[in-house]
């Protein structure tokens, strides 16, 4: 992407241009059906655990395995940016996400569509960075917080389009159309960044850092399995919980070890956590994607499990939170480009904490539109945190340094969206079981409807303790959030300043 030319005034490069534009539309077609996958997958657990006779500690593996995928494959994409170019990237990825998504639609078990949710991760997982990074390089900083609410505009669709999609699919075909309907999409979007995209932008890099990749996939996989398993054992005392994590702890720590003194490049360069601004924005995106993936997969389980609903009428009550986020994310990535992410995140982490508040004190006849409104209220929140913070990464990083900040900041997304799912999900099983006296889903998914009023109280009551969860985790991301920028972001670092912008921390 060409740097604005040396003569552009401070409006100018401001604004957003036509080709920007069109560049962000071009990618937003892609990363939707990532996106919406995941919120798609979420309504249909309640129905895939009945049909492949399955504990939720088992079929959340269909959400968890896909966001760890995600999280897995994500180092790869700074540097294949970097070596073969965006373009070819961004296509390979779409390939792998539509190959993965005909695999898991034709699953014939619950292990198959586990591994098959996989192999859509790993298309899936290079979309966001790849995206990112070509809008960032694009964009500058002085024009990142709208980029970013361009980028936003799949996340700000799934949560009203994906749940509605799934669930009337399910309701009225079968839930293996929930990932062919992928394949139109992927295909409309391959066309478009066949011609839409530029070309080129490959060129001879540093050789892969095989040795990094090694130990932090593996890492990251087996952290959050250790999790997951802590659910199956009742605990972390068991050999099959401390066992993996205590690997996922060295494998990692040996990661960062060789980061910092690897004499080629790093996968993940660790160096970067020593800009203060990224170190924030990193520490609010981890925690804010824990309390994001694990509330939208606790949700539709709320409406389908204790209330009773179709997988389609849990789908509408979930719109709200959307349009809260869609209304949010544009003007706060206005307010983020004028006043800084600092002033902009914080309050957002506490509307989310007040809209989340209500869910805590779940019933099994909370009323209808106090769930609405503070799905709405819940939506502002998120819609005004996560995307902003994100930005902030960038606020003092030189140009050269965008690829590799977008792999850290998506990776940590991602791990705490998984740790998340798999750790609520870990949380909502253990008092759900204690409802029913023995593995809770496995006796409610073998049936439908509504459970027997003293079941339902009981439920709702689990559902009530595993938010107080994501209350606490989201007030946990206000402590980095409160070290975000309070400034207009200015150029890359080594661009000419808009004047008024602070002055940028060296890497070196």
């Amino acid at each position: 992407m060409a740097d604005p030319p040396s003569g552009s005034t401070t409006a100018s490069i401001e604004r957003l241009d036509p080709a920007l534009l069109k560049l962000g539309g071009v990618v937003i077609l892609g990363a939707i059906a990532s996106i919406l996958d995941t919120t798609i997958v979420n309504v249909a657990l309640d129905t895939l655990a009945r049909d492949f006779h399955t504990s939720l500690s088992t079929i959340q593996w269909v959400s968890t395995g896909y966001l760890l995928a995600l999280a897995v494959v994500i180092p790869l994409s700074g540097w294949s940016v970097e070596r073969y170019g965006a373009k070819p990237m961004w296509m390979l990825s779409l390939i792998l996400f539509v190959i993965g998504s005909a695999l898991s639609g034709a699953a014939w078990s619950a292990n198959s569509l586990i591994a098959f949710r996989v192999i859509q991760g790993l298309g899936g997982g290079m979309m966001m960075p790849i995206a990112q990074t070509i809008l960032a390089q694009a964009a500058g900083p002085a024009r990142l917080g709208r980029v970013m609410s361009m980028v936003a505009i799949p996340g700000m669709l799934a949560p009203i389009l994906g749940p509605v999609i799934g669930g009337l699919i399910i309701d009225s075909a079968s839930w293996r159309w929930i990932f062919y309907v992928n394949v139109p999409i992927v295909a409309v979007a391959l066309i478009a960044a066949w011609k839409g995209l530029p070309g080129g932008g490959g060129h001879k890099v540093h050789r892969l850092d095989v040795v990094g990749f090694v130990l932090i996939s593996p890492g990251l996989a087996l952290g959050v399995y250790g999790f997951s398993q802590a659910g199956n054992h009742g605990g972390f005392s068991s050999t099959s919980v401390i066992i993996p994590l205590f690997l996922s702890v060295v494998l990692l720590g040996t990661f960062v070890h060789h980061s910092l003194h690897t004499k080629t490049t790093p996968l993940i360069d660790v160096r970067l956590f020593k800009d203060r601004y990224f170190s924030a924005s990193a520490g609010t995106s981890l925690l804010l994607g824990a309390a994001l993936f694990g509330g939208m997969i606790l949700l539709p389980l709320y409406y389908q499990i204790v209330r009773g609903e179709s997988p389609l009428a849990a789908g509408l009550q979930l719109a709200p939170q959307g349009i809260g986020v869609m209304v949010a994310s544009v003007m706060a990535g206005r307010l983020t480009d004028r006043i800084g992410a600092g002033r902009v995140v914080p309050i957002g982490l506490v509307v989310t904490l007040a809209g989340t508040f209500v869910f805590t004190q779940l019933t099994a006849h909370t009323n209808q539109w106090v769930l609405a409104g503070s799905l709405v209220v819940r939506g502002l929140g998120l819609g005004s945190s996560m995307f902003p913070a994100m930005a902030a990464a960038y606020n003092s990083l030189p140009r050269s340094a965008v690829p590799r900040a977008t792999t850290a900041i998506n990776i940590l997304q991602r791990v705490g969206g998984s740790l998340g799912t798999a750790a609520l999900i870990v949380i909502l099983d253990t008092h759900m079981a204690a409802v029913v006296g023995s593995t809770a889903v496995t006796d409610i998914s073998a049936t439908s409807g509504t459970p027997p009023p003293v079941v339902a109280a009981g439920l709702a009551g689990a559902f009530g303790s595993t938010f107080w969860w994501v209350m606490g985790i989201t007030a946990l991301a206000l402590v980095p959030a409160l070290f975000l920028p309070r400034h207009r972001a200015g150029h890359f670092a080594d661009e000419t300043p808009v004047p008024g912008s602070a002055p940028a921390l060296s890497l070196d």
